[in-house]
């Protein structure tokens, strides 16, 4: 397949590709196993994640990112590798210009090896973006206009706030805090409360199952199953949507809380372009269950769902390759093969 252009969201739980007149084309997680001492991946993506908790203890999971920053390069590599070939094939012969989004605290020395990764798979030009600045495009936001914009990502690792305006960032704070650390909250929780331990997995589910809207407004139990921590035999609990809810308010508040400080650093006249359009939530974090209203509760300013939370960075990106010489102006680097 002949593809000029590629557009990668490389994220800490999933990793989106998106190619120009075809879509996103990929979603799967960011994650690879492999056997002890051993290079070559057993399983990669969704079938890495299936194995999660359940395997045996010659096998280790790898991830590239960890609380937002680049943990393990050569897994990048090889997951970049595996997913790309499995969309479009080997990039030999005709080699794309990628787009891919950055945590926006990405130091240099991360940018040069995601970029030297990228390159070595066979990459002619590597655009590297920031995530709040991809978020806000493909929430719809008209970034390069004289403007304030608020964007609040919550992915996995980490929880982005950002203050946009003539297509850059203003004012910025990173936490590492988003759903990974939820999960374990409730995980916590339900070992403490109930002696029930529970898997990363069932503790994700748990955070899924009480954010659906349920419209006749009913506060519903979520059945649980784990393993009892004192007889260590299968057990199952039934646990109140309240309580989960519950667990969770520290960690909802501390994003109020780095909000407010982001606030206190924006220049006034973007703060009061703020009060007035709101606060845009994006990512797969901002779905959890009553994040919006905490939100809007601690700052005073109302706060919006983008549509499609857990898309908007790859739509970002999609939009920047459509008109990638527009944007370059705000692509934080670019570093072609090197010629010998």
């Amino acid at each position: 397949m002949f593809v000029k252009q590629i557009g990668i969201d490389l994220g800490t739980v999933n990793t989106l590709i998106y190619i120009p007149k075809k879509g996103i084309v990929l979603n799967e997680p960011s994650l690879a196993v492999f056997r002890k001492g051993e290079t070559k991946p057993i399983a990669v993506g969704l079938i890495a994640k299936e194995m999660v908790g359940r395997m045996p203890s010659e096998l280790v999971t790898r991830s590239p990112l960890r609380d937002g920053a680049i943990a393990d390069y050569k897994a990048t590599e090889i997951i970049l590798n595996y997913f790309i070939n499995k969309v479009i094939g080997p990039l030999q012969f005709f080699k794309p210009d990628v787009v891919m989004s950055v945590p926006a605290g990405i130091s240099s020395s991360e940018k040069r090896a995601i970029t030297d990764a990228t390159l070595r798979i066979g990459a002619k030009n590597v655009y590297l973006v920031k995530e709040p600045l991809l978020a806000a495009i493909g929430a719809g936001i008209k970034t390069n206009q004289p403007a304030g914009h608020m964007v609040v990502g919550v992915g996995g690792g980490t929880s982005e706030v950002a203050v946009l305006s003539l297509g850059s960032i203003v004012a910025f704070a990173s936490l590492k805090i988003g759903g990974i650390k939820m999960d374990e909250s409730i995980k916590e929780y339900i070992r403490k409360k109930y002696n029930l331990e529970i898997g990363s997995s069932t503790a994700e589910k748990i955070k899924i199952e009480i954010s659906k809207t349920n419209p006749e407004n009913k506060r519903n139990t979520v059945l649980v199953k784990g393993q009892d921590v004192i007889e260590g035999l299968p057990g199952t609990i039934e646990v109140q949507e309240s309580e989960i809810s519950s667990c969770l308010q520290d960690i909802l508040i501390d994003i109020s809380q780095a909000i407010k400080n982001v606030l206190q650093q924006t220049p006034p006249e973007l703060s009061a372009d703020i009060l007035e359009e709101g606060i845009t939530l994006t990512g797969g974090g901002s779905l959890t269950k009553d994040l919006p209203e905490i939100i809007q509760r601690e700052t005073g300013i109302a706060c919006y769902l983008a549509e499609d939370p857990l898309l908007c960075v790859i739509k970002g990106i999609g939009q920047s390759l459509k008109n990638l010489d527009n944007y370059k102006k705000v692509l934080t680097h670019k570093r072609p093969v090197p010629s010998y």
